[in-house]
C-alpha cells in the first residue's frame, strides 16, 4: 500500500526509539494495563449475559 520497505520501517523505528524511547516502557505497561482491564470487563458482561439467561430460563420453565 505505501510500499515500505524493511530499511524504511528500521529508520523509522530507530528515529521513534530515539523520540520516545524513555517514555516507551511506561506507555507500554500502560497499555498492558488497560487491556487486563478491557478483557476483566468483556468476561464480566459475558457472565452477567449467561446469568441473565439462565435466570430467564429457569424463570420459563
Amino acid at each position: 500500500m505505501f510500499g515500505f520497505g524493511t530499511t524504511e520501517l528500521i529508520i523509522v523505528a530507530v528515529i521513534v526509539l530515539l523520540l520516545f524511547g524513555s517514555r516507551l516502557p511506561s506507555a507500554m505497561g500502560n497499555l498492558g494495563k488497560s487491556i487486563v482491564e478491557f478483557k476483566k470487563g468483556v468476561k464480566g458482561a459475558e457472565d452477567e449475559a449467561s446469568a441473565d439467561s439462565e435466570t430467564r430460563e429457569t424463570t420459563q420453565s
